[in-house]
């Protein structure tokens, strides 16, 4: 049974661009078609049987002889040109080169091995004159965050008349690493104040009451003359003036919650997605302006740490160590992960805690660790709204079962509302916002805590 099994699936993978062999194309098939058609048309005027077979070795002789006039698959070569890393959602572009070293031009059609993950528009079709190096550019988009391993390319192309078509399957062995889209990171960088007017928030230095000295120096028209160093003024006969700048040295610790509830779909990706999203945007925007930035991803156990490092060049870092990680299908464990980051994290920080705010309200374990960590800790939790839940309470009560859905939800959302309520009478904040509004709302209450001074 095995014997008659593998090559019938070896011939099958033939079709299916899975694999090396010589397939015919549609057109010997039509021409089959048809001459079976005549054959059988002249079996009503008692053709000979010598006729027929004269005939079937000048239509076999044909077909095969077809095949000598191609490109042997020894002449043909390939290249692929993609990038290392491509953010989920971001449509790049895929060169593959062809080289043609025999005289024969071909047509073409080709699958690129690429992740099944990976939206794309295949086989793509082209030419390529004899001697000659033909490039072929296709689109593709990654969906799927992590690692892949590109691994082959099927390429088929037709011979002079295009009745039969060979098949080669290249290895052409690339890693490409999908990370989180950058998109509103980079909007940061280029300008913070206007990726945040939308918050009606303002960026400003810190008073300097709350600033570090930085120099002296010249006193120039605007200064301030409260600035004024006198002692400086005095030795030197020239009025000079003390230059401060806004305190550095912030550890802001980001924690990554990758729990069951993180999986639940948004309008694009879902919210572990959003989430990584708007954690490295408020990343780049602490190492920018000097603090010191460590992340903790977690679900029922500490999945990635990386320690608090200043630079911006310590983004890369985060991104590289945080780039794949996927929901888990447990309830996160916030009592280890708090107990834990006890232990790694002694000096003064700000938390900010990326999660489910329903699921962590139910977890009456957790308000002892939090109290322990408020003491010497500064604790936000951001959430993303639930979206499902406001619109059911919109709804109107048009029959009883959907006013019992509006009941149940009305009930969530005042049992929200209240045991935020106590949990910030506690001193531990909670915030939740629109998916599409979560980055600009966690960069902005990150700039209202250092701002005020808290940490």
């Amino acid at each position: 049974m095995l014997r008659l099994t593998k090559p019938l699936m070896n011939l099958w993978d033939r079709f299916l661009f899975r694999d090396r062999g010589i397939i015919p194309t549609k057109r010997l098939l039509f021409i089959v078609l048809v001459y079976s058609i005549v054959l059988i048309i002249g079996t009503l005027f008692a053709i000979s049987w010598t006729f027929v077979i004269i005939f079937n070795f000048i239509i076999l002789f044909v077909t095969l002889s077809d095949l000598f006039f191609s490109a042997k698959k020894k002449q043909i070569s390939f290249n692929r040109k993609i990038v290392e890393e491509m953010e989920r959602g971001i449509s790049y572009m895929v060169e593959i080169e062809i080289k043609n070293n025999s005289s024969h031009s071909l047509k073409f059609r080709f699958v690129d091995g690429i992740p099944q993950s990976f939206r794309n528009h295949f086989p793509v079709y082209g030419k390529v004159s004899g001697n000659e190096t033909e490039r072929i550019i296709y689109e593709t988009t990654a969906l799927v965050r992590g690692q892949y391993e590109l691994e082959k390319l099927y390429f088929r192309y037709t011979s002079v008349f295009g009745l039969w078509e060979k098949q080669i399957t290249a290895a052409l062995p690339y890693s490409v690493k999908v990370i989180p889209d950058l998109t509103e990171t980079k909007q940061y960088l280029e300008n913070a104040q206007q990726f945040l007017k939308y918050e009606g928030f303002k960026i400003r230095k810190h008073r300097s009451g709350v600033s570090e000295f930085a120099k002296i120096r010249s006193y120039v028209v605007g200064d301030d003359p409260r600035k004024i160093n006198w002692r400086q003024t005095a030795k030197l006969h020239e009025v000079m003036s003390n230059e401060f700048e806004p305190e550095h040295g912030k550890i802001i610790t980001i924690l990554l919650d990758c729990g069951r509830m993180m999986g639940a779909e948004l309008t694009k990706g879902n919210r572990l997605e959003k989430v990584l999203e708007a954690a490295l945007t408020v990343c780049a925007a602490a190492l920018q302006k000097g603090d010191s930035v460590s992340v903790l991803a977690f679900s029922k156990d500490v999945k990635v740490f990386v320690p608090a490092r200043k630079g911006m060049g310590h983004l890369k870092t985060i991104l590289h160590a945080i780039y794949d990680v996927k929901v888990d299908s447990v309830e996160p464990n916030y009592a280890q992960v708090l107990q834990y980051l006890e232990t790694v994290q002694k000096k003064r920080s700000l938390i900010l805690l990326f999660s489910d705010i329903r699921t962590f309200l139910y977890e009456e374990s957790v308000l002892y660790y939090l109290q322990r960590l408020r003491q010497r800790h500064l604790f936000l939790m951001i959430g993303i709204e639930d979206e499902m839940l406001l619109i059911t309470i919109k709804e109107e009560p048009v029959n009883p079962q959907v006013a019992m859905k509006k009941s149940i939800a009305q009930q969530e959302i005042l049992f929200i509302k209240r045991e935020k309520m106590r949990w910030e009478k506690q001193g531990l904040q909670m915030i939740e916002a629109k998916d599409e509004q979560l980055t600009v709302t966690a960069v902005s209450h990150y700039f209202r805590m250092i701002n005020r001074g808290l940490i």
